[in-house]
């Protein structure tokens, strides 16, 4: 038997200007073949784990298509097209298969009506190409904006568990498992899904505290009854402008749809019933510096506004500025800054040099920063993660990397590419210990949680301006449903 692979993930914050281009999916891998199965054996990541799953039990995995880039802007219409041409080339170039297991991440988002429900578009069009008969197994980020159309096409749904992300291989273990044994005839799995109109918040969306605990439990317990093969707890994703936006929960069960619509109801009855404690907690940038000061360090601040991992910019300056304006403390904040590396560079190891750092993709996170440096060292940005972190990679790129210093007690890291900080690599490849510090400024919300906690006396998520600010109900959308919680009240 064989079983094809297919993989697209980007997440797509539709309010950041700059688009996504073919441009950045090939610079962060467009893989077919064996290359794509060299990319991901062994790995951390949901495909790892359709690898791993499907050879154990002597099923051939043919990896087919995959196609990912860091979070960031609404992809172009011509790059969809692109994807979408490369993918079916190459599903018709393999032949007949028994099943696939695919892995969108969910909140794929393009240019136009066609392309603004990216995964639905492409799962429709291989359930379509493949037929009604072969079964399509799905793994999603839980930060995915979950359409009718994609559960309509998919046999079974499965979105990880865990936010930071630090399942995806077991999900994608688990998938191979029910496609081994969908193949086998011992199950025939079926799924329904429900969606209400309920936006969480990012800052709520933890699922190792309350109030997203709580409701991950009762998912648990659920999976206990007979005849029920997975069901999900899908967070959403709040950045993407599009009709899909808000939480849903699928439910699989063994043939029987009806009974999975009626769980699945289930765990969005119980949303609805606490939806006022998903709303969010926002603590301004003085004041959650005052609070880091204040204790025993290393603290990290969680810059919520320039999440790198939801696609914001990187650049974002809020909390550097706060940090550089006291002079009283030490700190080390991560900048996305090309321009600012390349003079750190020019002017060498040990001289200094004024720069105005940040603040320069958009007018959303703050004006630059400028500041007389000393340039403390210079790297090429690549590093490695041996411990499973958030997303299952384990190969980093930042860009060359300028580190500087600035006369209040602040540690920049310059980077020419923009790095999401899910490893300590982003410090300790620069031969820097967080340990040194009073305050870590991570540009996340969740993701950085796995990494930066067990070398952080406290964590603290900071409601800072941008692209990713913690409330949503400050952009504007055009596409999303009407009434939703928060933004209006809801009837049950």
């Amino acid at each position: 038997m064989r079983v094809g692979i297919i993989s697209v993930l980007h997440e797509s914050n539709t309010f950041i200007s700059t688009p996504t281009t073919m441009d950045s999916f090939r610079r962060d891998g467009i893989f077919t073949g064996r290359a794509m199965y060299d990319h991901y054996s062994g790995g951390h990541h949901e495909v790892s784990g359709f690898l791993e799953g499907l050879e154990s039990a002597g099923i051939d995995a043919l990896p087919i298509f995959h196609a990912g880039t860091t979070p960031s802007g609404r992809i172009t219409r011509e790059t969809c097209r692109e994807l979408m041409r490369l993918m079916f080339d190459e599903v018709a170039a393999v032949g007949d298969m028994d099943g696939y297991l695919v892995a969108p991440h969910g909140a794929n988002s393009g240019e136009g009506d066609e392309y603004r429900d990216m995964d639905g578009h492409w799962l429709s069009r291989l359930r379509e190409a493949v037929g009604s008969e072969k079964p399509i197994i799905c793994t999603i980020d839980p930060h995915a904006n979950l359409s009718p159309r994609m559960v309509a096409a998919c046999d079974a749904t499965i979105a990880y568990r865990s936010n930071p992300h630090l399942d995806q291989k077991q999900r994608g273990l688990e998938a191979a498992a029910l496609m081994v044994r969908t193949l086998k005839g011992e199950v025939a799995p079926v799924q329904a899904g429900a969606f209400p109109r309920i936006g969480i918040n990012i800052e709520r969306q933890s699922t190792f505290a309350p109030p997203c605990l709580p409701m991950y439990e009762l998912a648990d317990e659920m999976l206990k009854e007979p005849g029920v093969l997975s069901n999900s707890v899908v967070l959403g994703f709040p950045y993407a402008d599009v009709e899909e936006m808000g939480s849903a929960f699928v439910v699989v069960t063994d043939g029987d749809r009806d009974r999975a619509q009626v769980l699945a109801n289930r765990l969005s009855d119980y949303l609805f019933a606490h939806r006022a404690e998903f709303v969010g907690e926002y603590i301004p940038v003085p004041e959650a510096v005052d609070m880091a000061v204040g204790q025993e360090g290393p603290v990290c601040l969680l810059d919520m506004g320039d999440n790198v991992g939801g696609g914001s910019a990187g650049d974002g300056t809020e909390i550097l500025h706060e940090l550089h304006g006291r002079g009283n403390t030490t700190g080390f904040v991560c900048i996305f800054d090309p321009e600012s590396q390349e003079r750190a560079r020019g002017a060498g190891v040990g001289n200094r040099v004024v720069l105005d750092i940040g603040g320069k993709t958009d007018d959303l996170h703050g004006k630059p920063l400028r500041a007389e440096v000393r340039v403390r060292s210079l790297h090429a940005g690549k590093y490695r993660e041996s411990e499973v972190r958030h997303g299952g990679r384990t190969a980093f790129d930042m860009g060359p990397t300028a580190i500087v210093e600035t006369d209040t007690g602040i540690t920049i890291s310059l980077t020419s590419r923009r790095a999401v900080p899910v490893s300590l690599g982003l410090m300790t490849s620069c031969d820097l210990d967080p340990a040194d510090f009073q305050v870590v400024v991570a540009k996340g919300v969740h993701a950085p949680v796995a990494a930066y906690q067990p070398v952080c006396t406290a964590l603290i998520r900071v409601d800072t301006p941008g692209a990713t600010a913690a409330d949503m109900r400050g952009f504007e959308y055009a596409f999303r449903r009407e009434p939703m919680y928060p933004f209006e009240e809801i009837g049950v």
